[in-house]
């Protein structure tokens, strides 16, 4: 009888120290036919990841701070666009878009409306935020976008008391573009900055990653570009001008040794 009274304690004090560490991960929500997911976090540690080209929905309040994550690697240009679907009733209202690096550094948008003030009684509101292309690699000063998770926030800014806690709508897609040679650097960092990357290295477990979207093709390794091909299509058009402006320097040859009419 002691020992199973024994056994029952430590089981039930194991099952209360497991219960904090599981409630501090974000459980997953629910998503749309596509994958997407139709909710949003309320903070970098439980934002909500996307892939690019997916729309994304939520539904909150007025007031709320909802976030998303998304990969971007080296060469592309992300952008961030944001539909806010107010109700039939409010005051004017002003919404914000901001975008953070994996290292949370808010990026700044290149162009776009990251700022817009909705009139009262309008049906909605629409964002948008072009960021810098991605560097592979950057000086520690610099404030460049570096590959890796990215995170996107919405919220009101000076919002009226009066339409705190308002049902809202959010719609939140993200595509990229290629840049590619003319944006390429050299060097690249050793790992790509998304969260828990550290934790996996340390460890050798793959399940301490948090994040757990990549782009299509993978992480690009950094060191490879298209400018290598145009350096090598330089240097062979470089070679071939060479050879044909010798070929027509040169004349037609050593003079004969023999003299004119011998």
């Amino acid at each position: 009888m002691r020992t199973l009274r024994a056994l029952g304690a430590a089981l039930l004090t194991l099952g209360l120290a497991a219960a904090p560490a599981a409630a501090d991960t974000p459980s997953p929500g629910p998503s749309d036919g596509a994958g997407a997911p139709a909710w949003a976090g309320t903070s970098f540690r439980t934002a909500a990841e996307i892939e690019q080209g997916q729309r994304a929905t939520a539904s909150g309040s007025a007031g709320d701070y909802l976030y998303w994550s998304f990969p971007a690697d080296t060469g592309q240009r992300p952008t961030v666009r944001a539909t806010v679907r107010l109700p039939g009733t409010h005051a004017a209202e002003t919404w914000r878009i901001d975008v953070y690096d994996g290292l949370r550094r808010r990026q700044s948008c290149q162009y776009g409306a990251q700022t817009r003030t909705a009139a009262a009684g309008a049906s909605s509101v629409e964002l948008a935020c072009v960021l810098r292309t991605v560097r592979a690699w950057a000086e520690p000063w610099a404030n460049d976008p570096l590959p890796g998770t990215y995170y996107v926030r919405l919220t009101a800014v000076g919002l009226p008391a009066s339409d705190r806690g308002l049902p809202v709508g959010a719609e939140v897609r993200v595509d990229a573009e290629h840049i590619g040679g003319p944006a390429a650097v050299d060097g690249s960092l050793a790992e790509p900055l998304v969260p828990g990357v550290a934790a996996s290295d340390r460890g050798g477990d793959d399940s301490a990653v948090l994040f757990g979207l990549e782009p299509d093709d993978g992480w690009s390794s950094g060191w490879w570009s298209d400018r290598w091909v145009w350096t090598a299509a330089g240097g062979v058009l470089a070679a071939l001008a060479g050879v044909a402006g010798y070929a027509l320097t040169r004349g037609p040859g050593r003079p004969s040794r023999v003299p004119p009419g011998a």
